[in-house]
């Protein structure tokens, strides 16, 4: 099993937890994997993407060749579209929030944003903020997406669980709830709308 992700958002909205998440549920299953580091203005606000390499079998390069990524994962609706070239025309998803992150004073029509995204053959689009502030915590729209995410990255759901338990252990059992009840309200959605 193979997967190349593409990993793309704004700064501050939480791609590097999204990662980190994604990696050590990897591990656990004792594959392999390669992230570039994230490129872009990865201070607050500013556009930041991410390739991330996951295989049974070693991977030589950290960078996912155009074209040939499995699935992009975005927790802003633009920057999805910023890297549809990188994405697979076959068979690659694309899974995003649809609500933006309006850091340019020229930000597009979100209609215009959303029909873009609309003719993929392959693609869930949510609403992740609503569904963060319903599990508790407004910040947790990035584990929403990775919940959203999880049925198309060919690793067991419970790794994604574990992997939340020790990455946010630190921050006490209450932001792990939540983090946990953000995963499942967006593994759920997903599950309703492949």
């Amino acid at each position: 099993m193979k997967k190349d992700i593409i990993l793309a958002g704004v700064g501050g909205q939480g791609i590097i937890s999204i990662a980190s998440v994604i990696g050590y549920a990897a591990l656990q299953e004792k594959m392999f994997l390669k992230q570039s580091e994230v490129h872009g203005m990865s201070q607050r606000g500013g556009d930041v993407m991410s390739n991330l390499r996951i295989s049974n079998d070693e991977i030589s390069s950290d960078l996912i060749p155009y074209g040939q990524a499995d699935l992009i994962i975005s927790v802003e609706p633009l920057e999805s579209l910023r890297y549809l070239g990188y994405l697979s025309p076959k068979d690659g998803w694309l899974v995003t929030n649809t609500i933006p992150f309006n850091n340019i004073p020229n930000y597009p029509d979100m209609e215009k944003v959303m029909a873009e995204i609309n003719k993929l053959p392959h693609h869930i689009a949510l609403d992740a903020d609503t569904l963060a502030k319903k599990a508790g915590s407004a910040r947790s729209a990035n584990i929403v997406i990775l919940g959203a995410a999880s049925p198309f990255l060919g690793l067991a759901y419970e790794k994604f669980e574990d992997a939340i338990r020790f990455i946010f252990r630190t921050k006490g059992e209450t932001v792990i709830e939540k983090n946990l009840t953000a995963l499942k309200l967006g593994r759920e959605f997903a599950d309703r709308n492949i």
